[in-house]
């Protein structure tokens, strides 16, 4: 899509949502395209990337509770490296695929002690503590 096709707009969806900038696709409908900013009725906000009017690339997604995630993105999901933050102050960096834990990552619990491995979705066999010597 050509830059002409840029709307530099802050469209609000029926739902109260908000976001910046905007493109038409080749049928003519409004969709969010580069970077941009989107912040929902509910208080959610998404900083990043988007293609085909979903989160797709690097952003950061901050609910109200305090969480946040910082990372990739495809398909609206968490999908590839990036780190949760919970709001207990708990953290998980590592890999996620379709927004569940996925792969190698460190868990970093309340306590402040880094636990390393293996992560499949909601379990993490193996898990070793992290010694800093």
């Amino acid at each position: 899509m050509s830059e002409e096709g840029n709307l530099h707009v802050s469209y609000i969806f029926p739902t109260g949502d908000r976001y910046g900038e905007c493109c038409r696709s080749t049928e003519g409908v409004v969709v969010r395209s580069g970077m941009g900013k989107h912040t929902s009725a509910s208080g959610v906000t998404y900083t990043g990337e988007w293609h085909d009017d979903k989160m797709n690339g690097r952003g950061t997604l901050e609910y109200p509770s305090g969480a946040l995630y910082e990372g990739d993105f495809k398909d609206n999901m968490y999908h590839g490296t990036g780190t949760y933050s919970f709001s207990d102050g708990t953290k998980y960096c590592g890999s996620f695929s379709k927004n569940r834990l996925e792969g190698d990552g460190e868990f970093t619990d309340s306590q402040g002690l880094v636990w390393i491995g293996g992560f499949h979705n909601k379990a993490a066999p193996g898990l070793k503590l992290k010694l800093n010597m």
